[in-house]
C-alpha cells in the first residue's frame, strides 16, 4: 500500500473513533434549553477552567433506539356546580358519629319547611363566608356554623344579648374589634363578623388544636373548656370533645353541626331538598364618601328598603355616616345601577345628622331645640319612656341651616345614648341578677338604661355579670298607695284556696342555637 493511502486510511480510522467519545462525568453542565431565563436561544455550555479527559469507549456503536413513553395523565377537574357542590369539596373535620347526631339529623329532616328558610335565607351571604374560609385554608363545616347560631338571621339576639349570624356576646364582639355605639352594631355586620368569627375560631383551634374543642369553646367559652380538660386530667380521664362534662347545649353543640353537614352533603339520603345557590356572589361592596340618607341609598340602588337591610342589618339609623361606615352592600347587579344613578343624582345626600346634647335634657327639650316631635325624637333614636337624655349623648336629628355637616368621625365611631329616669326624686334600690343576665337585659328588665347601670355601678358595659349579684339600679319614687281596708277574718273551716298557676307552654327542643360564647358567657 502507498504511504499516502496508509495516511489517509489512519487519519479516517481516527476520525471515527473521535465519533465515539462519552463523557462519563455526571457533574459536566447542561446546555440550557432553548427560552431558559437571560437567553433566547440555546447557548453552548462555558468550558469550566479545568476538565477532566473523557473516556473513549472503544467498543462497536449501539442503534439508536426510539422509547415511546406516555405523559402522566392530568385529572382535570370540574368547576363546582353550585355552592353545595364547592361546599362539600372543603369538608375536612373528622366526623363525629354518635346518637346525638342520629337525633339531630331526624329533628332537621324532619322540619323541611324549617330547613328551606334557613337556607333561602343563607343566599345572601353563604358565597362571602365559603371565600373567607376558603381563602384562610379552614375546614368548610366552619360555613356551615350560622346555621345552628342563628339560623342565618343577622338580625338575631340571644337570651343573653349574643347578636348577630354569629351570636358575638358583647365583651367578646369588643374584643375583636366589633364596635357597638347609638349609630351600629358590627355584631350584625355580613363583613365584620364574619372576619371576627374566623378570627376567633382561628384562635381557638390554636389553643386547643382540636376542631370539636374549638367549637365547644365557642359556644361555652374557652375558659370553661380548659377548665374541664384540667379536671378531666387530674381525673386521669381522657379529654375529647364527648369526654368532657359540659352544659347539655354546648354537648349537642357539635352533634348540630355534623348533622348539619350530614344533611347538606347528602341531601337525597334525607329526603331534603336544598334549594339551588349559585357559585357567584350574591353582594358587592360600595365605598361611600359622604353621609347618605339609608332611604335615598335604596332608592338610588333600585332595591327594597328591606333588602337594603338584610345586607347591611348593623346600621340601626337612617343615615349612613362615611367617616365610620363607609362601605355598604347592595346586590350584585344593583351596584352598577346605584352608582350610575348616583352620578346623575342632584339633590341633597343626607337630610340627617348627628347632635351631641350639651346638657341634661328630656326628650321633649331635646326634640324642640332641634325641630322635632317628641314622638319623632323619641322613635329615630329608641328612647324609652319616662327617660331623659344625658348630657354627652349622640342623636340622630334633621339637617338644617345650623347643623347640616357630614357627621365628624370622633362622633359617628363612638357616639352613645346615656339615659337617666325622669323626676328629680330618685331612689336607689339593689336587684338581684338573674341566672343569664348581661348589662343589657338587666336594664331592660328594669326600664333604665345599660350605660347608667354601669356607671352606677362602677362598671362597663360590658362586664360580666353573676346570678345573684347585686346592682345598684336609680328608680323614680313610686307613689304612695292609699292603705286598703284590712278583709274581714274568713271562717277557719273555710280551706285556703290554691295559688293559681300559669300553664307552662312546652316548646319542642330545637337544634338552631340561640347564642355563641354566649349563651353560656365566657369566664376566662
Amino acid at each position: 500500500m502507498p504511504a499516502w493511502r496508509a495516511l489517509v486510511t489512519l487519519t479516517l480510522v481516527l476520525l471515527l473513533s473521535g465519533c465515539a467519545t462519552v463523557s462519563l462525568d455526571d457533574s459536566a453542565p447542561t446546555a440550557p434549553t432553548s427560552g431558559a431565563a437571560g437567553t433566547g436561544a440555546a447557548q453552548p455550555a462555558e468550558r469550566p477552567a479545568a476538565t477532566r479527559q473523557p473516556h473513549v469507549y472503544q467498543g462497536p456503536l449501539s442503534d439508536i433506539v426510539s422509547v415511546s413513553g406516555e405523559a402522566p395523565k392530568v385529572v382535570a377537574l370540574a368547576a363546582p356546580t353550585d355552592l353545595w357542590d364547592r361546599i362539600r369539596r372543603g369538608l375536612s373535620m373528622t366526623d363525629l358519629d354518635t346518637p346525638l347526631v342520629r337525633d339531630q339529623e331526624r329533628w332537621y329532616a324532619n322540619r323541611p319547611d324549617y330547613l328551606f328558610r334557613m337556607t333561602e335565607r343563607s343566599r345572601k351571604y353563604l358565597f362571602h363566608i365559603v371565600e373567607e374560609v376558603e381563602r384562610r385554608d379552614l375546614p368548610m363545616e366552619l360555613a356551615l356554623l350560622p346555621f345552628i347560631e342563628s339560623a342565618f338571621n343577622p338580625q338575631a339576639v340571644s337570651r343573653v344579648q349574643a347578636a348577630g349570624m354569629w351570636q358575638f356576646m358583647p365583651a367578646t364582639g369588643q374584643s375583636f374589634d366589633l364596635k357597638q355605639n347609638a349609630f351600629r352594631d358590627d355584631r350584625r355586620d355580613v363583613l365584620a363578623s364574619t372576619r371576627a368569627a374566623l378570627d376567633y375560631l382561628e384562635q381557638l383551634y390554636a389553643r386547643f388544636g382540636d376542631w370539636h374543642l374549638a367549637l365547644a369553646a365557642y359556644n361555652w367559652g374557652q375558659g370553661n373548656v380548659n377548665r374541664a380538660i384540667t379536671r378531666n386530667q387530674r381525673e386521669g380521664k381522657p379529654t375529647g370533645y364527648t369526654d368532657l362534662t359540659m352544659p347539655q347545649e354546648t354537648r349537642q353543640y357539635v352533634p348540630k353541626l355534623q348533622a348539619v353537614e350530614n344533611i347538606m352533603a347528602n341531601p337525597q339520603r334525607f329526603g331534603v331538598d336544598l334549594p339551588v345557590i349559585g357559585n357567584h356572589p350574591f353582594f358587592d361592596t360600595i365605598t361611600l364618601e359622604r353621609d347618605m340618607d339609608v332611604s335615598l341609598i335604596a332608592r338610588l340602588a333600585e332595591v327594597d328598603l328591606a333588602d337594603f337591610r338584610s345586607l347591611n342589618p348593623s346600621l340601626n339609623r337612617p343615615v349612613v355616616m362615611a367617616a365610620a361606615t363607609p362601605n355598604i352592600l347592595l346586590p350584585w347587579d344593583n351596584a352598577e345601577i346605584f352608582e350610575r344613578n348616583l352620578r346623575s343624582h342632584t339633590g341633597p345626600l343626607a337630610t340627617w345628622t348627628a347632635w351631641v346634647v350639651p346638657t341634661t335634657m328630656s326628650p321633649a327639650q331635646a326634640a324642640q331645640r332641634v325641630g322635632m316631635t317628641e314622638a319623632q325624637l323619641r322613635q329615630v333614636n329608641s328612647i324609652p319612656p319616662r327617660m331623659m337624655v344625658r348630657a354627652g349623648s349622640s342623636l340622630i336629628v334633621p339637617r338644617n341651616g345650623q347643623r347640616d355637616a357630614d357627621v365628624p368621625e370622633h362622633v359617628a365611631d363612638s357616639g352613645r345614648l346615656a339615659l337617666q329616669p325622669e323626676g328629680g326624686n330618685l331612689r336607689r334600690v339593689r336587684l338581684t341578677v338573674r341566672q343569664g343576665d348581661t348589662m343589657t337585659s338587666f336594664a331592660r328588665r328594669h326600664g333604665v338604661s345599660p350605660v347608667n347601670v354601669a356607671q352606677w355601678n362602677n362598671m362597663s358595659v360590658n362586664s360580666r355579670l353573676r346570678a345573684g349579684q347585686l346592682l345598684t339600679v336609680m328608680l323614680p319614687q313610686r307613689a304612695t298607695a292609699q292603705a286598703a281596708p284590712r278583709p274581714a277574718a274568713q271562717p277557719a273551716a273555710r280551706a285556703k284556696a290554691p295559688a293559681t298557676q300559669a300553664p307552662s307552654r312546652q316548646t319542642p327542643s330545637r337544634p338552631a342555637s340561640s347564642g355563641s360564647q354566649g349563651k353560656q358567657p365566657a369566664r376566662n
